[in-house]
């Protein structure tokens, strides 16, 4: 495949399978390019090959088929593995923050494996607490002792510590409730708007998709159904992408309602 128009591109799937031991295939013939400074959002039920499709990116997962190239080098064989996953944040629903570390531990985790001096550390991690919405004043408390929106705030913060260019976010906001789900939402796209990073976003949730997403990748069982701007999104005449949008309004219509009630 020559190399085209992959100038613009952070992360390029090209012809990407993968398939589990027993030969099931979870993900199928992927060709997908993923622009600099936008965010992609991955859209699609359980099961239908989100997570697999981004956990390739950080070499997580290695291809059955295919070659994942991120800033044009692949990940199969011209990164290694530990570099690659350093220079590529990864939020996920549950946190995964370190129990037993300070908030301020977990924030500096990655600066601190790359040897940042000490006071370039404690700069960088009130930084990011500001910049997440966090006193810094909580860099002292344990994940225990934080609510499910702080935490997640903690995730963010600790993923974009060495300020890396790419960030995976695998349904960051999928437990929270409404409304702090609608803060996290807000911070997000004005984080995004200052901060201009290659985005993956992956969400079943369709209002978050048309809400976060720069472009849509609808997945189903394992394949790519269709690639959209929000509004191409919204006017599509592919089936699937139809069959979406109409749940997603009809959806609305039935908060409408229970709002009116």
């Amino acid at each position: 495949m020559d190399d085209s128009g992959s100038h613009d591109s952070a992360i390029e799937f090209r012809n990407v399978s993968y398939r589990l031991d027993g030969g099931r295939e979870l993900l199928s013939q992927l060709n997908l390019q993923i622009l600099r400074g936008e965010t992609l959002v991955l859209l699609g039920r359980s099961g239908s090959g989100k997570t697999t499709t981004l956990k390739l990116i950080n070499h997580l997962l290695a291809p059955s088929e295919g070659e994942i190239r991120v800033e044009g080098r692949s990940t199969t064989t011209e990164w290694d593995v530990i570099r690659l996953r350093r220079m590529i944040g990864y939020v996920i629903q549950d946190v995964g923050l370190f129990p037993h570390f300070t908030v301020e531990r977990n924030v500096a985790l990655v600066p601190k494996i790359e040897k940042w001096p000490a006071e370039r550390i404690q700069r960088r991690v009130r930084e990011l607490l500001h910049l997440v919405g966090l006193d810094s004043q909580i860099a002292s408390r344990y994940p225990r002792e934080l609510s499910g929106g702080q935490r997640q705030r903690v995730g963010v913060a600790r993923a974009l510590a060495a300020d890396p260019p790419i960030l995976l976010m695998d349904e960051p906001f999928g437990a929270l409730d409404p409304i702090t789900r609608a803060e996290l939402q807000r911070e997000f796209l004005s984080l995004q708007n200052r901060l201009q990073k290659t985005v993956v976003f992956v969400t079943h949730d369709m209002r978050e998709a048309l809400l976060l997403g720069t472009r849509i990748a609808l997945i189903e069982a394992g394949r790519l159904v269709a690639l959209n701007t929000p509004e191409e999104f919204l006017n599509s005449k592919d089936p699937l992408v139809v069959a979406y949008v109409d749940a997603f309004r009809t959806d609305l219509k039935t908060s409408d309602k229970r709002g009116n009630s």
